[in-house]
């Protein structure tokens, strides 16, 4: 195989066609370094022209496979000189044709963009959607770029990586393996705007602003605090942020105003519930601490894992967060390391040679179901099942005084704390500002240890190491003064008072897993109900998955809390029909309990332990 030569430049992004026409003349843009760059604008089947940017090795000696990569975020920068992004350079080594695309109404392409759009009515023959533009694409691609193979591989990360599993929905004859990396698969259930009901607010208002405001219109959001927490804190409910901020009519507000419940709306568009099989070999990856698709690569993996009959689905997780694994080392976040060359490993020995099987016929095609890295153990694991045969259910049990234990409670009790809508909890600490985005959900958990709203449990100092590999779940016995609540809750490792070589890990409190349950989707996440007050009732909130070595002289903790600020919006505590309409005078502050032992019911933390 012919080593792909020279510096290529940008991201690989492509795109839709059926007809094309070049620049000028139909000569290249630019030969750099026996690399051929070329621009066209690809009309789809509407009719619409969607611009490809190709980037080819001048001189290959055999054909190629196609790598696709399909954004909204712009590929003119393809166009320019530039080293090839790290998270394509081993795959480069084996030779590709890399193409880059605007999605449609975005970047240099035509027409009109929908965030995360839904398929097109399968009554309407004329209907197009990211199914038929990639399809219409890769159609043109396949009969028009000169040496390709007539194999395509789709990947992406985030956005592109929604984008990516898309592809698989109706696949390209031609399309022979996807990567969706950080899939925001559903933006309601646990990705970018909602998390199980909570909204999150701050990227709820920024990133779909920054996507949609009309691009010939002033744009009016105007954050002028430095300390975002003082921003938000301004607006007393979310209507006043949006007429304040002139978004009220923007299509990504008027969906969760309209759609505030995990509708019709929001399902139509949620990747795990129209990919359900492996039409192609499917690699979807993700991080444990990823701040912007959390739930996407698990619930993508777990849809179609049902009806892998062929073993064609895979899923990488990593101690990376949003994208970590597609640039540089990923030895750590912020101050918490995690492994050395744990991004080097990935995209050399798992993603490099699974692409080259499906592409280039390299290879035994002999790949596991589940390659997942084990957090403090520093070690990747392969499993040909997920969760692993080998792991075991526990629970961490809630216990009077601050307890958390592995034995069933046998004593019945009870703690409470005050939630006030006016005075919430910051998510990081503060100053709350753009620069920590990427590692927030590793900062220490100390700044709201002991406050009088967040209430902790942990176990003794452990003598053994504990290895957690599966779902965590949280099953709450709890109860409020009011009739709605939110339910934050984290798994967290505190370090020992002293660490060897590093002074400033003492005592850390690492989030090793965390998520956010709105109270009332309790019942049902599509029908909102009321929680019935001072009454105890059951609440599951998940976790997510992990794989992470609690290990000895450490201990595990779990905090509870009812507000995360901005990152989500305020719970007025009160049960409205829609919080997006909430009057200012229904927030109020509540007295939220969690009850240990409750009429045989316990409050606890599902894990699975897998042997040290």
């Amino acid at each position: 195989m012919r080593i792909l030569s020279g510096v290529l430049s940008g991201i690989f992004f492509v795109l839709f066609g059926c007809s094309v026409s070049q620049t000028p003349g139909g000569e290249p843009l630019r030969d750099f370094d026996h690399v051929v760059r070329t621009q066209h604008f690809v009309e789809a089947r509407d009719g619409v022209r969607l611009h490809v940017v190709v980037v080819a090795p001048e001189d290959a000696d055999e054909p190629l496979p196609i790598m696709l990569k399909r954004t909204p975020y712009g590929i003119s920068r393809n166009l320019e000189d530039g080293p090839i992004e790290r998270a394509y350079r081993e795959l480069a080594e084996d030779g590709y044709i890399f193409a880059y695309t605007d999605t449609r109404g975005r970047g240099e392409s035509e027409g009109q963009f929908v965030m995360n759009g839904p398929l097109h009515d399968p009554n309407d023959l004329n209907g197009v959607d990211e199914v038929t533009d990639t399809w219409d694409t890769i159609e043109w691609l396949v009969n028009n770029v000169p040496n390709n193979s007539g194999n395509v591989g789709v990947m992406g990360g985030s956005y592109p990586g929604w984008l990516a599993g898309m592809a698989a929905v109706d696949p390209h004859p031609a399309l022979k393996a996807v990567s969706p990396q950080a899939p925001m698969t559903d933006t309601w259930m646990g990705d970018d705007f909602f998390h199980q009901g909570a909204f999150r607010m701050s990227f709820g208002v920024e990133y779909a602003t920054s996507m949609e405001w009309p691009p010939d219109v002033p744009r009016t959001l105007n954050i002028d605090r430095y300390d975002k927490y003082d921003w938000y804190l301004q607006f007393s409910t979310l209507s006043e942020l949006a007429t304040s901020q002139g978004i009220t009519d923007l299509p990504s507000w008027t969906g969760f105003r309209e759609h505030p419940d995990w509708d019709g709306y929001w399902q139509a568009k949620a990747l795990q519930t129209i990919l359900t099989e492996p039409t192609v070999p499917i690699l979807t990856v993700g991080g444990y601490w990823d701040q912007e698709d959390q739930l996407g690569p698990w619930a993508l993996y777990g849809a179609v894992e049902v009806n892998d009959e062929n073993n064609q689905n895979s899923i990488v997780m990593g101690p990376w967060y949003h994208g970590g694994w597609s640039g540089g080392q990923g030895d750590s976040i912020g101050p918490v390391y995690l492994g050395a060359g744990t991004g080097n490993y990935f995209r050399a020995e798992i993603q490099r040679p699974w692409f080259a099987y499906h592409l280039h016929g390299i290879g035994d095609g002999n790949f596991a179901d589940a390659y997942v890295y084990e957090v403090a153990g520093e070690r990747w694991h392969s499993f040909d099942d997920w969760p692993p045969e080998t792991a075991e259910p526990r629970r961490l049990y809630l216990q009077t005084g601050g307890r958390l234990s592995f034995e069933v409670p046998t004593v019945s009790g009870s703690d409470s704390y005050v939630s006030d809508p006016e005075h919430p909890i910051p998510y990081i600490r503060r100053p709350v500002e753009r620069s920590r985005w990427r590692q927030w959900m590793v900062e220490d958990q100390r700044f709201v240890h002991n406050r009088p709203d967040v209430l902790s449990w942990e176990t003794g100092v452990l003598t053994d190491d504990v290895v957690v590999a599966g779902e965590v779940l949280a099953n709450l016995v709890a109860s409020t003064t009011g009739t709605d609540a939110d339910w934050v809750v984290k798994l967290i490792d505190v370090y020992p008072d002293s660490v060897p070589g590093d002074p400033s890990m003492g005592g850390y409190q690492l989030m090793v897993s965390s998520d956010v349950l709105r109270g009332r989707y309790y019942q049902s996440f599509s029908e909102p109900t009321p929680i019935p007050a001072n009454t105890p009732t059951n609440f599951v909130v998940n976790l997510h998955g992990q794989v992470y070595r609690f290990k000895a002289g450490h201990r595990i903790m779990v905090q509870i809390q009812s507000s995360w600020f901005p990152l989500y919006d305020r719970n007025p505590q009160t049960f409205v029909p829609n919080i997006f309409e909430a009057a200012a005078s229904d927030y109020r502050a509540q007295t939220h309990t969690i009850h240990y032992l409750r009429s045989g019911r316990t409050s606890h933390i599902a894990v699975s332990v897998i042997p040290s």
